[in-house]
């Protein structure tokens, strides 16, 4: 579960609350009818905008992102290294054995178990790897589109609520509600592009570069085992693909590293 998305959702939301209970009450926010243009309108407009299988998948990949573990590149790049020192000692079919969580790796060593040369292997993995691009940019697609519509939907809300409000000068009492709605969809539009929609398509975005220098890094891997080089050789390269605060930590964890801080 991504902790830094359910924190920041609930911290936004909260402080909205808290402001408005601050103030006044919170029922005076809550607008059926403004909501129904905001959310409604937004949900159409997509619809529009895309094929249905594309706005679901996208929805799809949101919650994985959210709910999703990020695989640690460290534990990573030690499995390699240890699959590497297995492949040097009993050959490439051992592999075959080898169980590992990650469905990249898992679908590179069942080629080289297979006796697949390097070139076609690369092949399969990046063709594998423009696809998850492919489909994380749609989901980024829909997110952004529903961020730039949200406000808009508001801006409409805000006209009917406007033309309400003039029709009805006459009548004291019904100005009020028109006024609400008009006010209302506004504050919806932008509560939802910038607390919920703008942030999601921002965080696909991260997660896809994050994903990418990830199957890089285990096509890099692969690359080593199937040459059968050093394993030391093919962690140092690994290592390139992590920031400096990883490295030290994978350094921290190499076996001999305690034992040469306490001399």
């Amino acid at each position: 579960m991504d902790i830094a998305t359910i924190i920041g959702v609930l911290l936004g939301f909260g402080l909205i609350i808290w402001s408005i209970l601050l103030s006044g009450s919170l029922m005076a926010f809550i607008n059926i009818p403004g909501l129904a243009i905001v959310v409604g309108g937004t949900i159409a407009a997509t619809l529009i905008m895309q094929r249905l299988n594309v706005v679901i998948g996208a929805v799809k990949v949101a919650i994985n992102v959210i709910k999703g573990k990020n695989p640690d590149p460290v534990v990573l790049i030690k499995e390699m290294v240890k699959l590497s020192d297995v492949a040097r000692k009993e050959g490439l079919l051992a592999l075959e054995k080898a169980k590992v969580e990650n469905p990249f790796l898992a679908k590179g060593l069942r080629l080289l178990a297979d006796g697949v040369d390097l070139k076609d292997i690369a092949a399969i993995l990046k063709t594998e790897l423009l696809y998850l691009k492919n489909r994380h940019r749609r989901g980024q697609k829909v997110f952004k589109f529903m961020t730039a519509t949200a406000p808009a939907m508001g801006m409409v809300g805000t006209l009917i609520g406007l033309v309400q409000m003039l029709m009805s000068l006459d009548d004291p009492s019904s100005i009020g509600p028109a006024m609400a709605v008009a006010l209302l969809t506004t504050f919806y539009g932008a509560v939802l592009a910038f607390l919920i929609f703008g942030p999601i398509a921002a965080k696909l975005e991260s997660r896809t570069d994050e994903e990418s220098a990830r199957l890089e890094m285990i096509l890099s891997g692969i690359a080593g085992i199937y040459n059968k080089e050093n394993p030391r050789m093919i962690e140092l390269r690994l290592a390139s693909f992590l920031d400096p605060k990883m490295r030290k930590k994978m350094a921290d964890a190499a076996p001999g590293a305690k034992s040469k801080k306490a001399a």
